[in-house]
């Protein structure tokens, strides 16, 4: 109905515009003959009249019936006799004919060319929508952003609703609708139960619907977003009581065919991704059973035999010698329940699983009784303290921060040599706290460094006992500064020597009244 009242304005308009300009043509045409000019260019002027007509208006009946209502005017206004439609000389009605066929023609030839630029136009527009549609596919991320992309620029294309369904697990997913404008479309329902038509469409891989002979009382003409024999989708276009013609249907199948491609990019874009996700995961995990293998079977293997060797020998050992290996095995199954520890807590704030429990502490004090629990071994370093205040407050997670001072002062107390010197020193620095842990071993190479904080490295150093460290406290050391909120880094410094590094939210003073 809204249409119907839109064609009759439409109509009532181009009806208007013909009469003015004839009748401004009438008022030229007096003018010229008061001014003595001949009826030769009167007809031009009725000529140039219809050709107006012909370019203003929507269809070529105007510019035939003004070519006929002109020459009926001539004759009524300047023919003798005047004011009648009978005329005297007998050249007249060739006359007539002349003018009527001119202005035909040049009306008809007018209509043409507004018609040809006409669509000229409209492919250029629909060839601009095409290569958009292009650039915003390239553009969009995800299946969702894909298909609002499409559905747009297809309403921008056709200027008519859009439904689309994208494919789940080669089940159409749940209705989507764009409406034109972004009202809502009025026959929603009817739109929900023709879910079976998109079904169809999805199962043949073929157009139905609207237009076509498989539910042509549809509301919509149902079209496969597909690459071969490949489906990602189904879109539906509705139709209304005006089919697309022939150059809109090629240029929306020309759009379905890139959301298509672009569907199939993002496809395959998230399978290489989901796929080197699962191959970093298989690469943890062989790089984990093959630390485990190598790694293990030195500390498993001295416990074993020292174990052996006092069942075996022990009445005949004298007490220092016994002394001696129940050392040795209290130290191999120290390190390996600290391996476990680290694995566990790794894993755990890795997955999200570990709550941090803030309290505000004091720095000296979780560093005294981190340095209570570090290896026996560290007994052979010097180890000095060195506070730039003296009292400095954290907020932190007292326990994990211990396990962090503990591991970065194993790792000093590992990797260098006997004597080696060890400072732990602290200092403010605006809202926060930083923590280095500096030795003067022999440092660590530069291709390392980007790597130290890993998990499962190790590099190519040695601890003394040639057991090699699985790379798992710093990597644990990294993970709890992070869910902190801060820094951790690690540097060299001259002549020789590492600096671990790490900032902590700084912590205020909590008063109770």
């Amino acid at each position: 109905m809204q249409r119907e009242h839109s064609a009759l304005r439409s109509s009532l308009k181009d009806i208007g515009r013909c009469i003015c300009i004839l009748f401004f043509a009438t008022l030229v045409g007096h003018l010229f003959a008061g001014m003595g000019f001949t009826e030769a260019n009167i007809i031009t002027i009725y000529i140039l009249g219809v050709l107006i007509i012909s370019l203003i208006t929507v269809h070529r009946i105007y510019s035939l019936i003004s070519s006929i209502i002109s020459v009926m005017i001539f004759n009524f206004f300047f023919t003798v006799p005047q004011f009648t439609f009978r005329a005297y000389e007998k050249g007249y009605p060739v006359t007539f004919l002349v003018m009527f066929l001119s202005a035909f023609i040049t009306g008809t030839l007018a209509g043409r060319l507004k018609s040809h630029a006409k669509q000229a136009a409209q492919a250029a527009y629909r060839t601009k929508v095409l290569l958009d549609t292009n650039q915003l596919l390239q553009q969009a991320s995800g299946k969702n952003e894909i298909a609002e992309a499409t559905a747009k620029q297809i309403i921008k294309l056709l200027d008519r609703d859009v439904v689309m369904y994208l494919t789940e697990e080669k089940k159409l997913g749940q209705l989507r609708i764009f409406p034109v404008d972004g009202f809502e479309i009025s026959d929603r329902e009817r739109i929900l139960e023709e879910r079976r038509i998109a079904e169809l469409v999805l199962k043949n891989n073929q157009h139905a619907g609207a237009t076509t002979e498989v539910f042509s009382d549809a509301a919509c003409l149902y079209l496969a977003i597909r690459v071969n024999n490949k489906v990602y989708g189904v879109v539906g276009i509705r139709i209304g009581e005006a089919p697309l013609d022939a150059f809109e249907n090629n240029i929306l199948l020309s759009i379905l065919g890139e959301c298509a491609l672009a569907l199939e990019n993002e496809k395959n874009a998230r399978e290489k991704e989901e796929a080197a996700v699962m191959a970093k995961n298989e690469q943890l995990r062989a790089n984990l059973l093959r630390s485990i293998s190598h790694d293990l079977r030195t500390p498993l293997t001295s416990i074993s035999g020292n174990a052996s060797n006092l069942l075996s020998n022990g009445v005949w050992f004298d007490e220092e010698t016994k002394k001696q290996i129940y050392t040795d095995i209290y130290d191999d199954a120290m390190w390996l329940i600290n391996l476990v520890e680290n694995l566990l807590s790794v894993t755990k704030i890795e997955e999200g699983r570990m709550n941090l429990k803030l309290s505000t502490e004091l720095i000296e004090e979780i560093i005294t009784e981190a340095l209570c629990h570090v290896d026996r071994k560290s007994s052979e370093h010097k180890i000095q303290v060195k506070l730039e205040e003296e009292y400095m407050l954290v907020r932190v997670d007292a326990r994990l921060l211990i396990q962090v001072i503990i591991n970065m002062v194993d790792n000093a107390v590992k990797y260098t040599p006997k004597g080696s010197e060890i400072i732990i020193s602290a200092k403010t620095e605006e809202n926060m706290v930083r923590v280095e842990i500096a030795d003067n071993g022999p440092g660590i190479p530069d291709e390392m460094k980007p790597r130290v904080f890993d998990m499962f490295y190790s590099g190519a150093n040695r601890i003394a006992d040639s057991r090699r460290s699985l790379g798992l406290g710093l990597a644990l050391c990294k993970s709890i500064v992070v869910a902190h909120g801060g820094i951790i880094a690690v540097r060299n410094v001259v002549p020789h020597g590492t600096v671990f590094s790490f900032t902590l939210p700084a912590g205020e003073v909590e008063l109770h009244e």
